[in-house]
């Protein structure tokens, strides 16, 4: 089905091509010229499978964007260290074990990545406030994910 529309959308623009040549006038060269970029944008976005001038489609982003490696709302309570009734309120236990996965981080990691995902500042918050560039902060909250990572699969 997709392989007769692309058959289907090449005929044209081989037409819309021929006919391009034929006219003199430079506003209909012009509408024939919008009609073959409709085309070229109408396959290439079908043979891609992507919106044409995208540089990643969303299997592709980083995994910072995709993933959240621990649950928002225990990170912000274990920053928060409220007691109250909260649900969201950590045990000894999975205090011990967030604890445990931060400490193996460097300080700045930890800092960034306490701000990023404990109490949800942006990365350009967070690098005012330190004093650092975004990309700093950036590289600071990925290789701490990453460690995250590794530390949470290791058990």
């Amino acid at each position: 089905m997709m392989e007769d529309m692309i058959v289907c959308y090449k005929d044209t623009r081989r037409t819309l091509r021929a006919l391009r040549t034929l006219v003199t006038d430079g506003a209909e060269r012009r509408i024939v010229g919008d009609m073959i970029g409709d085309c070229e944008y109408s396959l290439q976005w079908m043979q891609t499978g992507r919106r044409p001038g995208n540089r990643r489609g969303i299997e592709r982003r980083a995994a910072y964007q995709r993933e959240k490696l621990m649950d928002p709302i225990l990170m912000q309570s274990f920053v928060q260290s409220s007691t109250g009734g909260s649900p969201a309120n950590l045990s000894e236990d999975q205090r011990t074990r967030i604890g445990k996965v931060l400490s193996g981080l460097t300080v700045r990691e930890r800092e960034c990545y306490m701000m990023a995902h404990g109490e949800c500042f942006s990365l350009a918050q967070i690098a005012e406030m330190i004093g650092i560039s975004k990309g700093s902060v950036y590289t600071y909250v990925l290789r701490a994910q990453r460690k995250i990572t590794v530390k949470l699969e290791m058990g």
